[in-house]
């Protein structure tokens, strides 16, 4: 043998990747170094390459390969299993000697010494090409787990050496141009982590679906994690905000309960090495899979991978981190590191939007993966034998995928599987060739028809829809190169925390306003006096949905602080460390009465409009318990969370005096004005908000125009109502005055003001006329920023503004 045989992982570095590849250089780069700092690693060696290789020129079987691999494409899938299955079968027959034996029974005797006689081990493939920057290999090799005794481990690791050539990894290397008789195949052999008695799953630090870097995401199922690789179940999820973490805020940011609908233990009534899927128990279903302290610990070990990683590429680089919690002992443990190389990849100076303007209701809902949308005819695939028939263009619908699938997912419009989380292989696949997917849509492959014309889309936040027919899908191209960035800060509206990374990746000066009711409406769906009540709701179906949706919390009240918080939160995390300017609920009575137990609580206004809504809420006995519930969210975001980037915006406040008892209201529950530098805004949308500006600036740091109210009020126009939709104009005269008058009247207090509303993006005009007169920030909704960027800029510029009367 021309080299080593065996390399322990404290003898590997990262450099090392020639002689163990890349799965190997990593473990015994993270085992070397970082182990002192926090991540667990588990022991082992590895067989290096050079085992592979000698094997193989001895038995002489090079020449055989060559012969059997000529002109193996990826097209002719049924040429290709032939062509691989006797590839596997020459390296195999070459691997069964004493070159593989003797080294593996020597050092497995090692590894009994450290950790006891028949130590069962992880066997795991680690070829020379892979985990690199450009390409993962991940999942194109085989492992094999739980393995005990030197038989079942030299049979494992003559296993590995064959899966250089399964048919994925062959057409893997077709497709990215890498030389298949001059890949070396190393093979990891570390103890085994039991996570069939706890969990397991995958850390990316940074979000999969947006490339989003400030975060961890954390994912993760019950049993052994090649579930969660298969699709074979619906993950739990979690995210937690780089920055803040690393200045000392200790939080989960976001969670997502996943279905963890099974579980792959080991099969100990069969031979070692064995795995089989069992059912979950109902309670561990509905239960998180990692504590909160468990995920901050993985999030820890992610950043630390991350920077160390980078560190030595001497450039950022996310990383894709694989864990396991051993049962027994109930340590986390990294089992695997290796570069993003998909997401963090994607460069270029356009961003490109999908929009559908026509949906109607979905079909089936699951995770969305990529940011697109497609269109084409249903075909149901059960197995592999069905691919030959399966067309390009078409919808590729699926209980789940396979790696030997991905020459045909490849060619696809769109894909669809009942089960599976945003790691799983379908999603891989799909963000790897920009194909719009939606994983864990339960029970889609028997909702969808097959021959049925669909669309698929996934531009519309973090959860995926199937419509039925061909819906057109508008795509529009945003050059950034060239987008004009005017002096005046443009912000964005937002409401939908699945939108946020995706929309601060664009330019943007922050969120100038996060509206509180989207949040409650669409996260929560629950009236916040009847988590504050809930003896108050006199509909048992009521009662038994709250109960339902809080069954995890202490007490109902809880549910809306943690989902609130969270909403707000992935917006605040988001733009940090741009301000967030977060304006407090403004449902009106009718749209508060449609939440869960609403109509408990709310009167029934002839005018709700002009009724019992905004700032008269806040302080007012009916909802003063629901306001403490929305304070205590905000507190949480703040000081826990420690994004305190947040503002506080007060709206539809009517009177100085009413605006005072909010203040103190805000005070009382521990948002006291100025404390952490918490500032606090008011919307100026009533007419009086301009008269009395002078006032309102001693009470507020900053102001916000709400043209749609404001012109509503100065034209006496409901601006609900289609009949008189004719009069209703935010270019009249006497609105302009009016924010002229706002503007002027801020400045003259030295507070901020901005606006935040269409006006802007929908009437050049109005923009000129805002710039001209200097308003501090214009706030619109994301599809209109690059438009409105342009003509503030034109204005700016070149655009003489029109003249108030």
């Amino acid at each position: 043998m021309s080299g080593e045989a065996v390399r322990w992982f404290s003898e590997i570095r990262a450099g090392d990747l020639a002689a163990v590849g890349g799965k190997n250089a990593s473990l015994g780069e993270m085992y070397s170094v970082l182990s002192g700092k926090g991540v667990r690693v588990p022991n082992g060696f590895a067989l290096t390459a050079d085992v592979y290789r000698s094997a193989l020129t001895a038995a002489g079987a090079w020449p055989r390969l060559a012969a059997v691999l000529q002109g193996a494409g990826s097209d002719d899938v049924a040429r290709l299993a032939v062509v691989a299955a006797e590839a596997r079968a020459i390296v195999f027959e070459a691997t069964g000697t004493e070159l593989v034996r003797a080294p593996v029974a020597d050092n497995y005797r090692k590894l009994e010494a450290q950790y006891g006689a028949g130590v069962p081990v992880a066997v795991r493939s680690s070829a020379t090409a892979e985990d690199l920057p450009t390409a993962s290999f991940a999942g194109q090799h085989e492992s094999f787990l739980n393995v005990r005794g030197i038989d079942e481990l030299v049979e494992a690791c003559r296993r590995c050496f064959a899966s250089v050539f399964t048919d994925r990894a062959i057409v893997y290397r077709n497709v990215n141009g890498f030389d298949h008789l001059k890949i070396g195949l190393s093979v990891g052999i570390m103890k085994m982590v039991r996570a069939d008695l706890a969990a397991s799953g995958v850390a990316f630090t940074l979000d999969t679906e947006t490339g989003f870097r400030d975060v961890v995401l954390v994912t993760g199922a019950w049993g052994l994690g090649e579930s969660i690789v298969q699709g074979k179940v619906d993950p739990d999820e979690f995210y937690v905000h780089k920055p803040t973490f690393r200045a000392g805020s200790r939080c989960v940011l976001r969670r997502a309960l996943g279905g963890k609908q099974r579980q792959l233990v080991y099969d100990e009534g069969v031979a070692s090495g064995s795995t089989t899927y069992v059912d979950t128990p109902s309670e561990k279903r509905d239960l998180f899979c990692l504590s909160d302290a468990e995920v901050l610990t993985l999030a820890d070990c992610a950043i630390r991978i991350e920077e160390h990683y980078s560190g030595l590429a001497g450039e950022p680089r996310p990383m894709d981190v694989e864990w396991a919690k051993d049962g027994p002992e109930g340590e986390l443990y990294i089992v695997q590191a290796r570069p993003e190389t998909v997401v963090s990849r994607r460069r270029g100076a356009a961003i490109e939007t999908y929009r559908l303007h026509a949906t109607g209701p979905a079909i089936v809902e699951g995770r969305a993966v990529g940011e697109k949308a497609a269109a084409g005819a249903v075909r149901l695939i059960s197995g592999s034998a069905e691919l030959a028939a399966f067309q390009p263009g078409e919808v590729l619908v699926a209980a789940v995928t396979s790696p030997d699938w991905e020459p045909a997912m490849k060619k696809a419009a769109a894909i669809v599987t009942d089960r599976g989380g945003r790691t799983c292989h379908a999603a891989i696949v799909a963000r790897e060739h920009g194909i719009p997917a939606i994983v864990g849509a339960t029970n889609a492959t028997s909702l969808l028809k097959e021959g049925a014309p669909v669309t698929v889309s996934c531009a519309e936040g973090e959860t995926g829809r199937v419509y039925a027919g061909l819906l057109p899908i508008e795509i529009s191209t945003t050059d950034l190169a060239s987008l004009a960035r005017p002096r005046t800060p443009i912000m964005v509206n937002l409401g939908n925390p699945d939108l946020a990374f995706k929309t601060a990746m664009r330019p943007n000066d922050g969120v100038g306003l996060a509206r509180m009711e989207f949040i409650i409406s669409n996260q929560i769906g629950v009236h916040p006096m009847a988590l504050a009540c809930p003896d108050r709701v006199t509909a048992a179906a009521d009662r038994d949905q709250i109960a339902r949706l809080t069954r995890r919390h202490a007490k109902p009240e809880q549910f809306f602080i943690e989902r609130l918080s969270e909403g707000i939160g992935t917006i605040a995390a988001a733009f940090h460390p741009k301000p967030v300017i977060v304006r407090l609920s403004d449902f009106k009575t009718n749209e508060y009465a449609k939440l869960l137990g609403g109509s408990d609580f709310e009167p029934v206004e002839e005018n709700p409009m002009l009724g019992f809504r905004g700032a008269a809420r806040y302080a007012h006995p009916a909802y003063a318990q629901g306001f403490a519930l929305e304070c205590a969210a905000l507190r949480r975001v703040r000081e826990d969370m420690g994004l305190a980037n947040v503002r506080i915006m007060v709206p539809f406040c009517r009177r100085v005096d009413e605006a005072s008892r909010v203040i103190e209201a805000l005070a009382e529950h521990g948002l006291r004005r100025g404390d952490n530098g918490l500032e606090i805004y008011v919307m100026c949308e009533i007419p009086n908000n301009v008269i009395q500006i002078d006032a309102f600036a001693r009470l507020f740091d900053g102001f916000s125009i709400g043209s749609n109210d404001l012109t509503q009020l100065v034209l006496g126009v409901d601006r609900d109502s289609e009949l008189v939709a004719f009069d209703f104009d935010e270019r009249d005269p006497g609105v302009l005055e009016m924010l002229r008058l706002a503007v002027t009247g801020a400045h003259r207090n030295g507070r901020h003001v901005g606006i935040c509303g269409e006006a802007p993006a929908t009437y050049p005009a109005v923009a000129s006329f805002l710039a001209q007169i200097g308003i501090d920030s214009i706030s619109v909704n994301p599809e209109s920023v690059a438009r409105t960027m342009q003509i503030v800029h034109d204005a700016e510029h070149h655009v003489e503004a029109p003249k108030p009367a």
